[in-house]
């Protein structure tokens, strides 16, 4: 913690599915004014998400499954796309998005490699996000992917090509912050 801030307390206001606390905080102002306030935050754990890519195709992996968040947010069909992405659990963020590829995609990857790690919402979530992109080829698909059956997942296996994904945000079909920021990712650094 830095100087200037100080926990007062913490409540837990839920433990039902992840962890909402209200803290009071107390900080000092640069002009050495202290003020007293209240925030909620939402614990999720940490996160990782990845953006598979083929070099020779031009193409890129991404999933389409239902978030019910966006959909009482005015997402019609509550469907979204999006990178394949996972919580670490215990896991690091390597192991982690390992595992989650192969479940939510059905690529076993080999070389992988760690772009950048983001807040997503910092205003309210403390996540943190470990950004990854690795190289795919047909030789690495070792299940037809979907996610788990006991996790309840439902998740469609996309294959695209980059020129469309690309659109995709352009025209609000893509509205992922993860995946948009991968794709301008792979796009400005010229990996595709």
């Amino acid at each position: 913690m830095i100087d200037n801030i100080k926990i007062l307390d913490t409540q837990v206001l839920s433990d039902n599915w992840y962890v909402l606390r209200k803290i009071t905080y107390e900080y000092s102002k640069k002009d050495g004014t202290k003020l007293i306030q209240s925030r909620e935050a939402y614990d999720r754990g940490n996160g990782a998400t990845i953006l598979l890519y083929n070099k020779n195709q031009k193409t890129i992996i991404l999933t389409k499954q239902f978030r019910l968040p966006t959909f009482v947010n005015g997402n019609e069909t509550g469907m979204l796309i999006e990178s394949c992405a996972g919580l670490l659990d215990k896991d690091n963020a390597e192991d982690c998005i390992r595992r989650e590829t192969e479940e939510e995609t059905g690529y076993k990857i080999t070389d992988l490699r760690k772009i950048f790690e983001a807040y997503m919402s910092p205003g309210s979530v403390t996540e943190i996000l470990y950004f990854f992109i690795a190289e795919y080829s047909k030789e690495m698909k070792v299940s037809e992917g979907g996610g788990l059956e006991h996790e309840e997942e439902n998740i469609e296996v996309l294959e695209l090509d980059i020129d469309k994904a690309m659109k995709m945000i352009v025209n609000g079909e893509i509205k992922d912050g993860k995946t948009i920021m991968l794709l301008q990712y792979i796009k400005l650094n010229s990996v595709l």
